[in-house]
């Protein structure tokens, strides 16, 4: 049975890349993952934009608060799609505009923008040739290291080791003092990734024993030192963790960790007392305490006391039987039993050991049945809705899956995640591209739509332009421009006179003549008198209303040149029109027809590897009830083997008492 806690043993040092200040609390994995806002805003900063703080998400959601002047409106548009958590809508429009020349007044802010979007999505190398052109050309090292950090921590989760070394390396001295402690945490963890304990140990021995995350830099460190073979120092560390106060869950689940840690590397070394100390610390609770159960039977068991081993067994026997440690408690109940003779017991707990790992068995069959149909993804999905690509997407509800609890440990691993988020983003894809295939067949039809109406309105267009007449009425109004000139320079009233006072004029005239040629007699010499009086006051009143006559004139004829500026305008309009609109419906049609190929070869592309991303999933959830299965057999096996021992023992028993009873009766006959 010795054998059967090698679970406990592969579980001491999981902690080296699993429980860094990386990725131990939501609140330090979400800082983790929403690196690219502040990644963003730091460039923009240094581009002399505006002072932005980077330390933390909250500081970098009130950029969005900051006043300062966006001169391209798509670029606000884009900022606002950003800000929105819709980053697959920022990032396209933010290209489409970039294309047109739509912003070019922010041509560097757009590229930074992008470069983080891409980044945030795992395009690491595409963000770096745009960091990296961006930074040649002028950025301080203060904002090449914070690019050359962040670059390393996206290739870190996607699993780029060697290449998230790479870009770790770069990084200087001038980052913040929290992406400080963060830049020696992730140094760390690729240290410990390829087995350099030693050289992780001295980076995180460097760090400030004041820095915010050093709680985690502590355990950390403790890990890679019992690593390294320094396992007294590596020991106190943890144990001053393990001992320490913890003000609130996330530091209580660390503490648990670190006493676990102690507690397993005890039980390694054979200092089963120490041990049983180490876990006595750990909350019944808590996400250890599987763990912890199981080490202290362990640990009891050692030090020969199988009767205390049964307490901590036996509470971790009634646990979820899809946690390793409980399954290890199955049988390890009757292993106590059988050591402390009570075989029917033994026999018993053996027996109800098989039947639950049989039935388990079956449950793992069923799930992985469901896994390869496919519609658990689909249910998973669906359960899980989100607006477009998610960087931060997260499955949060599994309520309505076939077989949940089976998953829920394959749905937590870090692997699972990003494979299931690249096969949602797929989907994505996919419905986005026939969407746009859809929305050609609608363009299409509205640009013929539009093509028909511009033919059938443009005869109608064109002869109302003929009749409009333009010159004529421009060369009438040339010829009345210099009559009033020519008036005003004569200051004759006359010539602005309006048609009453003309009409008067004429009539007068007629009159004048007419007396002209009357008899010279008193009567027509009153008659003539009168006329000559009235001319007088007509040119007398036209010499009154000069002045104001002159400068209504003159406005009437400004707004008469106004008006042919605007018909020679429509004019000029309907002539460029009549050029550029079916140049116009030429260009969008070779834009539709362009694009009608692309996708109809990117739709089956993108199906296809959907498709195939499904089974990678699929293959990635099978793989770990796969595991559990043979974790199940091993179990199963050992508990039959130890049942046949037990029933081979009563067997033994049995055949002997016959011979006991022969031995007695020759005794008393002899006696007798």
């Amino acid at each position: 049975m010795n054998g059967s806690f090698n679970f406990l043993m592969s579980s001491v040092h999981d902690t080296k890349l699993k429980q860094s200040g990386i990725g131990t609390s939501h609140r330090l994995m979400k800082k983790a993952f929403r690196w690219h806002i502040p990644l963003v805003l730091s460039f923009i900063n240094t581009i002399a934009l505006s002072s932005f703080s980077t330390s933390s998400l909250a500081a970098s959601n009130a950029v969005a608060n900051v006043a300062r002047e966006i001169k391209a409106p798509y670029y606000g548009d884009g900022l606002f799609q950003f800000f929105q958590d819709h980053y697959f809508t920022a990032v396209t429009n933010l290209m489409v505009s970039q294309h047109f020349g739509r912003i070019d007044e922010h041509a560097d802010e757009a590229e930074i923008l992008r470069g983080g979007i891409l980044l945030s999505y795992g395009l690491h190398r595409e963000a770096e040739t745009i960091f990296t052109r961006l930074t040649e050309m002028g950025a301080s090292a203060a904002v090449k290291d914070r690019a050359w950090f962040f670059l390393a921590k996206i290739r870190y989760q996607r699993g780029y080791l060697e290449l998230a070394e790479v870009a770790i390396n770069q990084v200087g001295k001038n980052l913040s003092a929290d992406l400080l402690e963060d830049r020696a945490l992730l140094h760390a963890n690729l240290l410990m990734a390829r087995s350099d304990f030693s050289g992780a140990a001295e980076i995180l021995t460097a760090v400030s024993p004041k820095a915010k995350a050093a709680r985690y830099i502590r355990f950390n460190l403790g890990v890679a030192l019992i690593k390294a073979g320094d396992v007294a120092r590596g020991k106190a560390i943890l144990n001053q963790l393990g001992l320490a106060p913890a003000e609130n869950e996330e530091y209580r689940s660390l503490r648990d960790r670190a006493n676990v840690a102690l507690g397993l590397t005890a039980l390694s070394t054979n200092e089963a007392k120490e041990a049983r100390n180490y876990l006595e610390r750990v909350r019944l609770k808590s996400p250890q305490a599987s763990k912890a159960l199981l080490g202290l039977g362990w640990s009891a068991d050692a030090l020969k006391e199988t009767q205390n081993a049964l307490v901590p067994w036996q509470e971790l026997a009634q646990r979820d039987v899809n946690d390793t440690a409980t399954l290890e408690a199955l049988i390890a109940v009757p292993y106590a039993y059988a050591k402390l003779e009570a075989y029917g017991q033994a026999t018993d707990q053996y027996n109800h050991a098989i039947e639950r790992f049989s039935t388990e068995n079956e449950g793992l069959k069923e799930s992985i049945a469901s896994i390869r149909s496919g519609q658990w993804l689909d249910v998973m999905a669906g359960s899980n809705p989100g607006e477009e690509l998610g960087w931060f997407y997260q499955l949060r509800d599994i309520s309505s899956m076939p077989k949940a609890a089976h998953l829920a440990q394959v749905l937590g691993q870090h692997e699972f995640q990003e494979a299931f988020k690249n096969y949602r983003d797929l989907r994505f894809l996919q419905k986005n591209l026939e969407e746009w295939r859809d929305k050609l067949l609608v363009f299409q039809t509205m640009l013929d739509n539009r093509r028909e109406a511009f033919a059938k309105r443009l005869p109608e267009v064109i002869e109302q332009n003929k009749e409009l007449a333009v010159q004529p009425l421009r060369e009438r109004k040339d010829a009345a421009e210099k009559l009033i000139t020519a008036g005003e320079a004569q200051e004759d009233g006359v010539a602005f006179a309006d048609a009453k006072q003309i009409e008067q004029q004429g009539r007068l005239a007629e009159v004048q003549t007419a007396l002209k040629l009357a008899p010279d007699d008193p009567e027509f010499a009153n008659a003539r008198e009168r006329a000559r009086l009235l001319e007088g006051a007509m040119t007398w009143q036209l010499a009154q209303d000069f002045s104001s006559r002159v400068w209504q004139v003159k406005k009437d004829l400004q707004a008469i040149t106004q008006e042919l500026e605007r018909a020679q305008i429509l004019k000029d309009a309907l002539q460029q029109a009549q050029r550029d609109e079916p140049a116009r419906f030429d260009a969008f049609a070779k834009r539709i027809a362009a694009m009608t190929p692309v996708l109809e070869v990117m739709i089956p592309r993108v199906a296809s590897l959907t498709k195939e991303q499904q089974l990678a999933v699929q293959g990635i959830a099978i793989a770990e009830l796969a595991r559990q299965q043979e974790r199940l057999n091993i179990y199963t096996t050992q508990a039959r083997f130890a049942l046949a021992q037990l029933y081979d023992r009563g067997t033994l028993q049995e055949q002997d008492k016959p011979s006991e009873k022969k031995a007695t009766e020759g005794k008393n006959a002899i006696t007798k």
